[in-house]
């Protein structure tokens, strides 16, 4: 019997950390990965996608992984970091070398690829991924492999994603505090799409907007290769905050409130219906119409939605046959969501 392999990832979120083991399975055309243990904990040490709190982040990724170990059988000792974050920056680069041998090898495309991120980031940021996006050999565009094709020039465009060292840095010192190997830090919304997203709809061209706890993250595929990447302070933390604010009660209250009651659909509601709501300190409960809270909702949910269209208008999306938004993450469960979006974004979901 062949040896089982498995592959462990850690999305440290800032409402929540959750630790998925997959076992690689042997399957035609190409191997698949089955999730076989699940672990998640409250996190209590980020904010926005920043660590804040070491230990506190330390805690809740051990009780995690302990909770995934259990489910899977297995020890866990490497895994595979999620990142996210305002402090995310990605853009597009070009690199160009000339053909040694007539036909192109991978030596080539490794030189092509290292001229196109040969350039100046600043000593506080580092390079967390290098993707390639098309080659061009001689005056021949749109070459997704160029490997034993013949030229003398050979052109690649990359999409560079770089993270603050020191945020990249503390969520590799939280994962090795709690007894982990780093194989290597991911672009949040890049998982996604591996998740998400078929082959087709990144060909035909795509928008995903991942919306979690503190951030929502955008990735737009062109051709089946990623053309912009980005990552807003925005996420359904904000949602609770509002509610707590608005409604007088303590922020464990109000997530309770979102996940039960939340949405932005204020058709669905009646003018009579009401909530009772814990107040902060011991003080008496409250009551607040649902209409109420479902305004509250509203607006945060739309203001959010505007600022991701303006994140989108920014890349070149407009130029490709889109088959519209996905979203996906935790925040976008809330009911009428969908429906906001795509008045909002003004596109197809």
């Amino acid at each position: 019997m062949s040896k089982k392999e498995f592959v462990v990832g850690l999305d440290i979120g800032t409402t929540k950390i959750c630790c998925l083991v997959g076992e690689i399975v042997e399957r035609l055309p190409v191997p698949a990965i089955d999730i076989v243990g699940i672990g998640t904990a409250p996190s209590r040490g980020l904010q926005k996608g920043v660590v804040v709190n070491i230990d506190h982040t330390v805690e809740s990724i051990t009780k995690a992984v302990k909770e995934a170990e259990r489910m899977a059988g297995i020890k866990i000792s490497t895994v595979y970091v999620g990142i996210a974050g305002e402090h995310i920056q990605s853009f597009n680069s070009t690199g160009v070398v000339a053909v040694k041998e007539k036909e192109i090898t991978s030596q080539d495309v490794n030189r092509v690829i290292e001229a196109a991120k040969a350039i100046a980031i600043p000593l506080d940021r580092e390079t967390i991924h290098v993707i390639p996006q098309v080659y061009k050999i001689n005056d021949q565009d749109g070459i997704q492999d160029p490997i034993g094709m013949s030229g003398i020039r050979l052109e690649a465009k990359v999409h560079i994603v770089t993270a603050a060292v020191s945020s990249a840095q503390n969520l590799i010192k939280c994962a090795n505090k709690a007894g982990l190997n780093v194989a290597e830090i991911c672009l949040e919304p890049l998982a996604s799409s591996e998740a998400v997203l078929c082959q087709d709809e990144k060909d035909l061209g795509v928008i995903l907007v991942d919306i979690g706890g503190g951030t929502s993250d955008i990735a737009i595929f062109k051709e089946g290769a990623v053309i912009h990447t980005s990552v807003l302070a925005l996420g359904g933390d904000h949602i609770t905050n509002d509610i707590a604010k608005c409604l007088s009660t303590p922020k464990h209250e109000a997530e309770k409130i979102k996940i039960k009651e939340g949405s932005c659909f204020l058709h669905s509601v009646k003018s009579h219906e009401t909530i009772e709501v814990a107040g902060i300190g011991g003080r008496k409960p409250c009551v607040f119409s649902k209409k109420f809270l479902k305004e509250v909702i509203e607006l945060r949910v739309k203001e959010m939605f505007e600022f991701i269209h303006r994140e989108i208008m920014k890349s070149d999306y407009q130029k490709l046959p889109s088959t519209g938004v996905v979203i996906t993450g935790g925040a976008s469960l809330l009911e009428g969501m969908l429906e906001l979006a795509a008045a909002t974004l003004q596109m197809p979901l």
